[in-house]
This record gives C-alpha cells, sequence and structure tokens, in this order.
C-alpha cells in the first residue's frame, strides 16, 4: 500500500497529505484487486495503526456493498475467511480495538450477512458463535454485528427499494425458522454470564433483546426465566437503564389484548412490590425518565387493548382493562407532576389517551372526575417557567421547554373536550387569586394564570372568536377575566413574559372591548407606553407593533374617537432613522412597517370627510418623501460601498413604508373615495428618479418596483403616465432576475387596464423582448446550475408576458410589430412548446398558440398565418410529446398535454375538414403512422368532446413512445 498516502488517514495529517489520502481511497475503490491487499493487511495484522485499519474495512465495505456480484467465488469465500480470521484475532488482542473500529467491523459483517446468508453463508451465526463463545471481546462483537444486522434489517430510517425490502422480509423469514431460537439462547447465557461482572456487555446484550423483539416470537423472550432476569436488572443501578428500555420494547409488541393485558399485569405487580412505584424516593432522574417511558408504554398497551376489546365486544374483559388502566393513574401523576421535564414529558402519551377514554364514555365516576381534575392541576403546574428560563438569550434548554408547553397543551385541549365546564372553573379559580395578589406574586406565576386564560380560547373554540355570546356562564366568566385582565393593572408587571402575554391575551380576545368599550382607552396606553411600544426590551417593542396592528385592524370600527392621539403619539416611532445619525430607534424598521400600516389603516377607515383624510395622509407620508430626496442626493455623492449600502437600505424602507400603508385600502374604501390619489402619486413621482440611480441599483429597484405594483392596484389610470419612464428605467442594463422581476409588472398592467395600455405596450413590446433575448442568448458555464435556472426561469416570465398579452385580447400589439418580428415572436413560442424541457414553459406556450389560432386562424387572419400552423404549430403539437424527457407520469407534463390537445382542437375549430385532411394525408403519414391508427387519431380529434381527445392523446403518445 501507498504508505505516505496512508499518513493523510490521521486527523491531525496537513491538509496535502489528507487530500492524497483522499484520493488513495477513490482509487483503492475502482481498482479491481486492491481489496485483497487490505484484507490481507486485516488478517496479518499488518498495520497497528487504527486509522488504517479503519481505512481497510472502509475498502472492504464498498468491495461488498457495490462490487461483490463481480468476484468470483474463490473471492468470496477469501471475504469470508480474512472477517473470520480477524474476529478469531481479537480474542487474542492485549488490547481491545477502538469502538469505532468494531462498529465498522460489525457493519461490514452485517453487509456480508444480507448479501449471503440466503445463499452463500447460511451458517453465518453459529460460525460466528463458535469463534467468540462466550469470550467478553468476542462477545462485544457478536452484539455489535446483531445491532448492525438489525439496523440493515429493519431500521425504518433507511430507505430500502422494494427488492431490498423483499430480501429483507425472506431474511428475517428464514432467521425465525432456522437459528432465532438459538440466537435468544446465547443472548440468555451472556446476561446470567456477565450481569454482575460485565456491565457494559449485559447493557448491549439487553439492547439486543429490545431491538429484536419487534420481530421475533415474543414468547421467547416473554417467559418466567427471562421476564425474572428482566425484572432482577431493574434493581442494578448500572443495568436498570438498559432493563427498563428493554421492558418497555417487550410490552410494545403488538399481541392479543387480552394476553398483553395480563402481561402488562404481571410485570407492575412485580415492580410494584420492588418498590419502583414509590417516585418520591428515587433521586436518579435518568432513570426515572426510562421508567417514565416504561409506564407510558404500559399504560399505552392497556388502552390499545381496551379499544380493541370494546370493538370485538368482549365487554367483560374491556371492564378489566378499564380497571387496570385506572390503577396506573395515580402512577400517572406522580410522574406527570415531576419537576423534570423529561420525567414528565415521557408519561404524556398515557394521560392524553387516557382523557380520550374518559370522552367517550358517557358517566364519569367521582374517582375519574377527580383524576381529572388532578391533571388539570398538574398541567397548570408545569406550565409555570422556572426560575432559570432565560428570557433574554433562549437557548436549548428553552427551546425544550416551549416544545414542552406545546404538549401540556395538547393535554389542556384534551381536558377540555372531556370537562369544559371544570377547566372553565379551574382556570377561573386560578386567575382570579392570582391576579387579586400580582403586585406580591412571583412572575412565572402571573405569567401562568393569563396564559391559561389565553389557552382557554382555543381549548373552548368557537366560530369568528364570538367567546363573549352563546353559552351565558361561559361568556360571563370570561368576560369577568378579561375585565380584570385590563382594570387589574397587571400591564405593569415588571417582566418581559407576563407583559407579553398581557397583550397577546388582549389581541386573541379583542371582541371584548366590543362589548365593553369603555376598557379600549387605557388597553391602547398601554401599547403606546413603557409597558409596550416604549419598553425597555425590544424584544416586547417587536412583538407589540405586530399585535397593536392587530388590535386596531379588529376593533377599527371602536378607534375613531382615538385616531388623532395614536397618530400623535406614534409620531416619533414612524421616523425613518437614516444610517449617520447614529440613534439607535425604538423599532426595527420591520416593526415600523406594522405602525405604518396601523396609521393607513386608522385614516382610511376613519368617519373624517375625504379632506381630512387626504391631510393625515399626507401629513403621514410627506416625511418620508423629504428624507427620500435628501438621502438619494447622498446616495449619488456617497464613495464608501458600506454607505452606499445603508443609504440604499434606508431608501429601500421609505418605499416600503409607504407601500405598506396603503394596505389599508379596500373596495368599499378606495384611495380615490378616500381622496388620496394625489399623496400616493407625490409619493411615486419622489420615488422614481431611483431608477435612475446607478448605485446599489438591485434593493433601489426592488423597492420602488413593490411600490408601483401596490400603486396599479390601489391607483386607476392617475398612475399609467408614469409607467413608460418607470419601464424604460428598468430596462436599462438589466440582468436575468431584473427582468424576471418586472415583467409580473407589465402583466399586471395589461391584465388591468388592457386596451388603455396598448400603445405604450406596443412601443415598448420590442425593447422588452430585445433585453430578454440578450440576456437568453448569452453564453454561460456549462454547469452553472444557477445561471441555467435563472434562465429558465426568464422564459417561463417571457412566456408568461406573452400569455398574457394574448389573453387580455390585446393580439394586435403583436400583429403591429411588423411581420419580421411577428415571425421571430412566433418561432420562440414554438421552441419554448418543443425545445426545452420545462412543463411549466411548454404548458404556457400551448396556452399562447391555442389563443393566436383561435384569434388569427380564421379564413380572415393575418396572411400566411394558416401557413405557420400547418408547417410549425401543427408539428410542435407532436414534436414535443415525442421527445424523450416529455415524461407522461408526471402530473406537470400531463398538464402541458392537455393544453396541446386544446391547441389541436382550436386548430380543427378554425379549419374544418382542411386541418383532418392535412393529418390524414400529410402529416401523419410523414410520421409513418399506421393507417387504421390515422383514423383512430381523426376521428377522436371530431369528437365534440373535449376531455375524450385530450383522454385519446394521452393514450395515443404513451402507445408511440418506445
Amino acid at each position: 500500500m501507498d504508505e505516505q498516502a496512508l499518513l493523510g488517514l490521521n486527523p491531525n495529517a496537513d491538509s496535502d497529505f489528507r487530500q492524497r489520502a483522499l484520493a488513495y481511497f477513490e482509487q483503492l475503490k475502482i481498482s479491481p484487486d486492491a481489496w485483497q491487499v487490505c484484507a490481507e493487511a486485516l488478517a496479518q495484522r499488518t498495520y497497528s495503526d487504527d486509522h488504517v485499519k479503519f481505512f481497510c474495512f472502509q475498502v472492504l465495505e464498498h468491495q461488498v456493498k457495490y462490487k461483490y456480484s463481480e468476484l468470483t467465488t474463490v473471492q468470496q469465500q477469501l471475504i469470508r475467511e480474512t472477517l473470520i480470521s480477524w474476529l478469531q484475532a481479537q480474542m487474542l488482542n492485549p488490547q481491545p480495538e477502538k469502538t469505532f473500529i468494531r462498529n465498522k467491523a460489525a457493519q461490514v459483517f452485517a453487509l456480508l450477512f444480507v448479501t449471503e446468508y440466503l445463499t452463500k453463508w447460511p451458517k453465518f451465526f453459529f460460525d460466528i458463535l463458535s469463534v467468540v463463545d462466550l469470550n467478553p471481546r468476542g462477545v462485544d462483537l457478536y452484539l455489535r454485528i446483531l445491532m448492525a444486522i438489525d439496523s440493515e434489517l429493519v431500521d425504518r430510517d433507511v430507505v430500502h427499494t422494494s427488492e431490498e425490502a423483499r430480501r429483507n422480509t425472506l431474511i428475517k423469514d428464514t432467521m425465525r425458522e432456522q437459528c432465532i431460537p438459538n440466537l435468544v439462547e446465547s443472548w440468555y447465557q451472556i446476561l446470567q454470564n456477565y450481569q454482575f461482572t460485565n456491565s457494559e456487555v449485559t447493557c448491549q446484550c439487553l439492547e439486543v433483546v429490545g431491538a429484536y423483539v419487534s420481530w421475533i416470537d415474543l414468547s421467547l423472550i416473554a417467559n418466567d426465566r427471562f421476564i425474572n432476569m428482566l425484572l432482577g436488572h431493574m434493581s442494578i443501578e448500572v443495568l436498570r437503564e438498559e432493563a427498563c428500555d428493554c421492558l418497555f420494547e417487550v410490552v410494545n409488541k403488538g399481541m392479543d389484548p387480552v394476553d398483553k393485558m395480563k402481561l402488562v399485569e404481571s410485570l407492575c405487580q412485580v415492580l410494584q412490590s420492588a418498590g419502583f412505584f414509590s417516585i418520591d424516593q428515587e433521586e436518579d432522574v435518568d432513570f426515572l425518565a426510562r421508567f417514565s417511558k416504561l409506564v407510558n408504554g404500559m399504560g399505552q398497551s392497556l388502552i390499545v387493548s381496551w379499544s380493541k376489546l370494546i370493538k370485538n365486544g368482549d365487554i367483560k374483559n374491556a371492564q378489566e382493562a378499564l380497571q387496570a388502566i385506572e390503577t396506573k393513574v395515580a402512577l400517572m401523576l406522580q410522574l406527570l407532576i415531576h419537576e423534570d421535564d423529561d420525567i414528565s414529558s415521557n408519561i404524556i402519551g398515557f394521560c392524553y389517551d387516557y382523557l380520550h377514554i374518559l370522552k367517550q364514555l358517557t358517566v364519569l365516576s367521582d374517582q375519574q372526575k377527580a383524576n381529572v381534575e388532578a391533571i388539570m392541576l398538574a398541567v397548570m403546574k408545569k406550565l409555570t417557567y422556572d426560575e432559570e428560563y432565560n428570557f433574554e438569550n433562549e437557548g436549548e434548554d428553552e427551546a425544550m421547554f416551549v416544545e414542552y408547553r406545546k404538549q401540556l397543551k395538547l393535554l389542556l385541549d384534551r381536558l377540555a373536550q372531556v370537562s369544559p365546564e371544570l377547566l372553565l372553573a379551574s382556570v377561573r379559580r386560578v386567575f382570579s387569586s392570582t391576579l387579586q395578589n400580582w403586585q406580591t406574586t412571583r412572575f412565572m406565576e402571573v405569567e401562568v394564570a393569563i396564559r391559561l386564560l389565553y389557552m382557554l380560547a382555543e381549548a373552548l373554540p368557537v366560530s369568528h372568536g364570538a367567546h363573549f355570546s352563546g353559552d351565558v356562564s361561559k361568556a360571563s366568566a370570561l368576560q369577568d377575566m378579561m375585565r380584570t385582565l385590563v382594570t387589574s393593572g397587571v400591564s405593569s408587571y415588571q417582566h418581559t413574559s407576563v407583559t407579553l402575554e398581557f397583550f397577546e391575551t388582549v389581541v386573541r380576545y379583542e371582541k371584548f372591548f366590543t362589548v365593553e368599550p369603555q376598557h379600549i382607552p387605557c388597553v391602547l396606553m398601554a401599547f403606546l407606553d413603557h409597558r409596550g411600544l416604549r419598553h425597555s426590551s425590544a424584544k416586547v417593542r417587536s412583538r407589540t407593533a405586530y399585535l397593536f396592528s392587530r388590535f386596531v385592524k379588529s376593533l377599527n370600527k371602536q378607534m375613531n374617537p382615538f385616531i388623532e392621539d395614536i397618530l400623535n403619539r406614534t409620531q416619533d416611532l414612524l421616523e425613518l432613522s437614516p444610517p449617520e445619525n447614529g440613534h439607535q430607534s425604538l423599532l426595527s424598521s420591520d416593526d415600523q412597517l406594522f405602525i405604518y400600516e396601523t396609521a393607513g389603516v386608522l385614516i382610511v377607515n376613519s368617519e373624517y370627510p375625504a379632506e381630512r383624510k387626504q391631510a393625515l395622509m399626507r401629513n403621514l407620508l410627506t416625511p418620508l418623501m423629504e428624507k427620500f430626496k435628501i438621502l438619494l442626493e447622498k446616495l449619488m455623492l456617497a464613495q464608501d460601498e458600506e454607505r452606499q449600502a445603508s443609504l440604499a437600505d434606508c431608501l429601500n424602507h421609505a418605499v416600503g413604508f409607504a407601500s405598506r400603508t396603503s394596505k389599508a385600502f379596500s373596495n368599499k374604501q378606495t384611495v380615490k373615495q378616500c381622496g388620496c390619489s394625489e399623496v400616493y402619486l407625490d409619493c411615486l413621482q419622489t420615488f422614481l428618479p431611483a431608477l435612475s440611480c446607478p448605485l446599489q441599483k438591485d434593493i433601489l429597484r426592488s423597492g420602488v418596483r413593490t411600490f408601483l405594483h401596490r400603486v396599479i392596484i390601489c391607483l386607476e389610470e392617475e398612475v399609467l403616465p408614469f409607467i413608460p419612464s418607470a419601464s424604460e428605467h428598468m430596462l436599462k442594463d438589466c440582468e436575468a432576475k431584473d427582468l424576471q422581476e418586472f415583467i409580473p409588472l407589465i402583466n399586471q398592467i395589461t391584465a388591468k387596464f388592457k386596451i388603455q395600455v396598448s400603445p405604450f405596450l406596443q412601443q415598448m413590446f420590442m425593447p422588452l423582448l430585445h433585453a430578454i433575448f440578450e440576456v437568453l442568448l448569452r453564453p454561460a458555464e456549462e454547469n452553472d446550475q444557477s445561471a441555467a435556472l435563472e434562465k429558465q426561469m426568464l422564459r417561463r416570465s417571457y412566456f408568461a408576458f406573452l400569455q398574457t398579452v394574448t389573453g387580455s385580447g390585446m393580439s394586435e400589439v403583436i400583429a403591429n410589430q411588423g411581420a419580421e418580428n411577428v415571425e421571430r415572436v412566433l418561432v420562440t413560442v414554438i421552441q419554448g412548446a418543443v425545445e426545452y424541457p420545462d412543463p411549466i414553459a411548454q404548458k404556457t406556450c400551448f396556452i399562447i398558440l391555442s389563443k393566436l389560432v383561435e384569434l388569427w386562424g380564421g379564413k380572415d387572419g393575418p396572411v400566411g398565418f394558416a401557413d405557420f400552423v400547418y408547417k410549425h404549430i401543427v408539428p410542435a403539437c407532436f414534436l414535443a410529446p415525442l421527445k424523450q424527457t416529455f415524461d407522461l407520469a408526471d402530473a406537470q407534463t400531463v398538464l402541458a398535454l392537455s393544453e396541446c390537445a386544446v391547441t389541436l382542437k382550436t386548430i380543427h375549430l378554425k379549419r374544418g375538414p382542411e386541418c383532418v385532411q392535412y393529418l390524414q394525408q400529410e402529416y401523419l403519414p410523414s410520421l409513418q403512422v399506421a393507417p387504421e391508427i390515422i383514423q383512430e387519431f381523426c376521428q377522436a380529434l371530431q369528437q365534440p368532446d373535449a376531455k375524450v381527445f385530450k383522454n385519446y392523446l394521452k393514450v395515443f403518445f404513451q402507445r408511440a413512445k418506445p
């Protein structure tokens, strides 16, 4: 072997050596006999370096996995012998191999096993067991091999081909017949032999039993000698976690419901008498987490048995199962309420399923009602944050608690289904007593009290948030709690979690304020002062900005008395902060968007007359326009690129803020009715010069383009005079991405204003096309995927543009471009339909062709178009689907074929018998289609039902393709 290259295997080697080692590995993988050198090195123990040994196993692994069938019988035999002699050598080694080498060796054994067990090596396990016997080194490897085989055969995370899945099933069936009882016996011997002397090997063996139990005959494990030994391990500290997991797998195995019930009950009796149910005596939380998982498994197994027995009508046994479940509830509650969240989290499944049973029972016993209440109290207690939770810098522990809280929320929702009255009463009790003394209560208790009120909204669902009408007792309870929330002063609590929960809850129950509007002013003040938008925490300010906009939007009818006050109080928050003033504004630009939108909503939905609305909107937008002009001048003069970027960002924010205010308008309140058209046109005039700025083009154009989209939606034809110059600027030295984003703007104008923009479209049609073709024809690197993707997207945008023009009844825009240009455009559409394997674009091209045939394909169509139909469009309808890349199993391609069928139908509709004659006598014979198929095709085409022809066409091309 190349000793120099092997030096690069050491993790500390320099990068040149490492590169060389990698190249050497690739070389050995392709070499037909390199694996033999590696096999020999392993068998002879030529190398002592761990990395080289690992490397040799990797080469062997590659050989077995990918090239085994190329080996001769003798060579295959050599691999088997190499592995067995390596295994024998392990028994004599003074030191065991490193774990990573043992695991890799086990993988190679497992790969060879799945390849050879059914054919060449049926005695695989017997050969290995005869080598390892009860030698601890050997047993360790034997167990690792078994785990590697299990993951090859049954690991759900590995994706297997159907062929491999069939093979794996066959292997498992053969193992069950031939060797599983012997393997189980070997596990029993290993456990018995090593349980007190070698905990590592014993734990490995327990893991193997747990893994195999899911697919072998359970009676081999679920019997007195095995279960008693496992229960014995539960009392040995170093073994009990693995024993717990192993018992969990046994309990989880699918079996007859009555047998399962007996098995679980017998396990419980032993565990209970051994003192395992006394949770408070146990200090080892890692063990308790495993034990909780075991109890969860036992509880859920009993519930599955109960469900099956009920379904089968076996009421007597179902009653017994329910009894067995009930006796575990006390233990479940102890685990649920445990201060360690992992222990609690592991039992939630059982708890959830138990509540599901109670939901199905018509009457609950007193004990069951007490259980529901106990679960409820446990959930309320466990929802509480602990002292360690870091609100300012949330890390992994915090994320885990948030996930755990989501699980508890599911329990709370389930509790609401079992007993909504009880839940409401419990929450009300906790909420009222906590808020009475909030000033002297710890933050986590105040937070959870408000959180519970918030959670009730989803736990007790109503349509459209109508919590305060309908069921009187529920409505009045919620109303009382909301009144307490907003009048208690708790919004001043000095902790971010309480503040946020307050605002979240106020917004969730916004309908409360339509019932008791007198509370709106004090909640608005909370939003606007140091409790909300001016809070010391950026996180609170940011979330409040969003919640404030939701609050105002949902209550816009109640907002009229407060509009000017709110606009005055938020004025400083709306300031555009230029990069140079060094002043850190309270809100980020993303948060300011919400405040601008809120201001827009307040003005537009107010009851003011149009001229007042216009004045307020002008007050809102004028500062933005003034700042914009100053910043744009500064940008033109800026030398430093970083400064240019920050100025462009700021300009972009200004445009974005103005865009956002326009979201307040609706069909009922249009810009025109509010008298605001002029203000937005002024904005447009202010922003357009940014398009001709040569610096930071991307960001500036993108912002102005978005603003244009908004004003085209909101304004009427007043906007049209600005479109030509804007378009001209955007088409100057543009890239694929610019064009791709510009085209939707033109499509939007075309679709909205149709004939009104015809002169403009005719004028800019060819300049736009030249810009598109110029970008599409630029040479690109062959394997530059991002450039290829950009071109594909641009091509799609180009065809979408043509589709909009033809679909908006403006084909004259194309027709008036002169014969040469018209032909050029049509040829690109034919190319799009046939040559590029992009079904989305192909579909669009066939839609364009159908439309043009419909418009121009009659007797009075443009000169030469009928020729074009027969020379190009008809052939396209056949050449595209006949391409190898046209995949009829793909949904998008089928849609393209459907449009292709529409094109052919439209040609037939417009040209009549002449089209059929052309297909029969000229075109289809030129494709060597058999006469009877031609006949069949023309008949299908002439069917009045278009669907019949669509279905026929798919079959036609399926037959035609090899």
